[in-house]
């Protein structure tokens, strides 16, 4: 039972933590072009797809904004 237990709660905060994770910039520079495409050409994409894709534009945009620094390490100001 015990064992039961655990293994639920590795599972939840496994299934927690993943979402969570930064994707690199190709899947934001994938998710721009899949927006732009879908704002030129109706039914290109699913609105889950363009839903997510817009979510993970907003979370760029955002940690874009709070960065002091490049991905080089050079400062962006």
């Amino acid at each position: 039972m015990a064992l039961v237990r655990l293994a639920l709660v590795v599972a939840a905060i496994a299934a927690i933590s993943l979402p969570a994770r930064a994707e690199d910039r190709s899947v934001l520079l994938n998710c721009k072009a899949m927006v732009e495409r879908a704002s030129k050409d109706a039914g290109t994409a699913s609105e889950a797809e363009l839903t997510r894709c817009r979510q993970v534009i907003r979370e760029w945009a955002l940690r874009d904004a709070r960065m002091t620094v490049d991905e080089q390490g050079r400062p962006l100001r």
